[in-house]
């Protein structure tokens, strides 16, 4: 989709957040006012009472075709953070599995006067879809989509970069592992880009890099030792075998062995280089324990900002008045 194209669906007329599809289309500007909001939120997590009203009377319907865990329930307890109702579609047991359309879920969730959608579909574009038939009240995030886009996953992601290391123009970062796959590795390469990260890496097998890698801002590396040398941050993704077609893989075992982050590749890096992984691990095939437990990991951190940003994303996106309150 062009990304102008992207920008109109996902903007109101005057330019505020209506849905969160994608990075495409979105300007520095507004990714800025994300991770500010994100910022005003953050310490929510540390009061007593971890809540504030700024979408009480809003119904929040998380609608997951695709099973996760994590992401589902940093969602939820944004939504609920945000004193907003939250109603969980069972998909395996909902009308969709029995037959009904999309589109015919939609209108019946619709009738009962919900606000938001929250969708994870493994088809990419689903999100899209839903946007463009949805009522115009209903505000539609995109919670990943088949290879697509991962935009929250993405936007928290750079949060924490700017939590721990600052200014985006000053740093090198790797992504690392299965970048054909991940929904994530592409949001992540729109946001960092956007936001004018100094070097931007992609470190992987060659049977794991998008043929239009070269076009999208980065610097290619197979070899992970050459690609690791001298950065600030290191984001290992998860292989993603359940997207996976006849691609031409070493065993997980193989894997690990040339491009696993390991204490003596992690030493490549800078000395306060951080490791990021957007979940779930699989230890010992992205990274040894050592390392996702050692004291440069920020991954626990990471689920622990996803909360701040999908709350700043909702509440910017269900009404003018609630992103300025929480500021």
């Amino acid at each position: 989709m062009d990304p102008l194209d992207n920008r109109q669906l996902q903007l109101r007329d005057d330019g505020r957040l209506r849905h969160f599809l994608t990075i495409d289309g979105l300007g520095r500007e507004l990714l800025t006012e994300i991770l500010d909001h994100a910022e005003s939120f953050a310490g929510v997590n540390e009061r007593m009472v971890k809540k504030v009203p700024l979408l009480r009377g809003k119904v929040i319907a998380n609608l997951f075709f695709e099973n996760s865990t994590r992401t589902r329930t940093t969602f939820e307890l944004a939504a609920k953070r945000l004193s907003a109702d939250v109603v969980n579609l069972n998909i395996g047991a909902s009308a969709t599995a029995k037959g009904e359309t999309l589109l015919d879920t939609l209108r019946n969730l619709e009738a009962m006067h919900c606000d938001m959608f929250v969708v994870r579909h493994p088809s990419s574009g689903a999100a899209h879809f839903i946007a463009r038939h949805a009522a115009p009240y209903v505000s539609v995030i995109n919670a990943g989509d088949g290879r697509h886009a991962h935009p929250t996953q993405a936007m928290l992601d750079v949060f924490t970069i700017r939590r721990e290391k600052g200014d985006f123009s000053r740093l090198r970062v790797a992504i690392v592992g299965d970048i054909l796959h991940s929904r994530v590795a592409r949001s992540q390469i729109l946001a960092l880009n956007r936001l004018r990260v100094g070097e931007l890496r992609i470190v992987a097998p060659r049977t794991l890099i998008p043929e239009e890698a070269r076009s999208l801002g980065v610097h290619v590396f197979h070899d992970i030792h050459e690609g690791l040398r001298d950065v600030d941050v290191i984001i290992m993704l998860r292989l993603q075998r359940e997207r996976m077609h006849g691609a031409r893989l070493p065993s997980e075992h193989e894997f690990f062995q040339r491009y696993g982050l390991t204490g003596e590749r992690l030493a490549l890096a800078r000395p306060d280089a951080i490791v990021m992984h957007p979940g779930p691990i699989n230890r010992g095939v992205e990274l040894d324990s050592a390392v996702a437990d050692g004291a440069q990991s920020v991954i626990l951190k990471q689920v622990g900002y996803g909360i701040a940003v999908r709350m700043a994303v909702m509440s910017m996106a269900l009404g003018p008045d609630a992103a300025r309150e929480a500021s």
